[in-house]
């Protein structure tokens, strides 16, 4: 797509649901609708002066990332999360779903990348911004380092240093939050710690 040739229902296209769910990802599905369409609006209003200076798909994402975390610092956005969360984790405690089911856990990269389910989600929004951030478009959108350094405006060093930290505190997470078995299939799987099971 040439930067010359850039319309807006061709960005629209191209990026519109891999930044809806990469948005449900940083604020959650409640607030991920109404934030795309503003992220659309300025992309709409911003793509004649876009000049080619990074990659349309760095910029999509840089201006998706700023209006994310603005979200997230409002307070508003804090006081709301903070009642849903408690709610959320009680809701879905008991289903006894599977974690991890992959025959290998290569630990944090496997589980992320695969976005296995609520229980992973968990550790990964429990997350400090900045590591959860740079863990999202690292596995889940398969950025490499250079585009996210470009996208948040810090240095590849920095990028580097924010995904080993973020991929240590995961790991010890799911070793805290979780025991890990195989199931019947000899797949690998987990069972959350704080779960309470029936008495037989």
């Amino acid at each position: 797509m040439e930067s010359n040739k850039l319309e807006f229902r061709d960005v629209y296209d191209e990026f519109h649901i891999k930044i809806s769910k990469y948005l449900e990802r940083m604020v959650g599905k409640s607030e991920s609708e109404d934030l795309t369409q503003e992220v659309f609006l300025k992309i709409d209003k911003g793509l004649k002066g876009f000049k080619n200076q990074s990659s349309l798909s760095t910029w999509v994402y840089r201006l998706a990332t700023n209006a994310a975390l603005d979200k997230l610092h409002s307070r508003s956005f804090r006081d709301n999360k903070q009642k849903i969360s408690l709610n959320n984790m009680t809701d879905k405690a008991g289903d006894g779903d599977i974690c991890i089911q992959e025959k290998e856990f290569s630990a944090e990269r496997e589980a992320i990348r695969n976005e296995m389910n609520d229980c992973i989600r968990e550790f990964v929004d429990k997350l400090p911004e900045d590591y959860r951030t740079v863990i999202i478009l690292s596995e889940l959108k398969d950025l490499k380092n250079q585009e996210i350094a470009e996208i948040l405006g810090v240095s590849l060093d920095t990028v580097k240093i924010r995904l080993h930290r973020a991929r240590v505190r995961l790991k010890e997470e799911f070793e805290a939050g979780c025991t890990f078995y195989h199931n019947e299939d000899g797949e690998l799987a987990c069972d959350r710690k704080n779960e309470t099971k029936e008495p037989e």
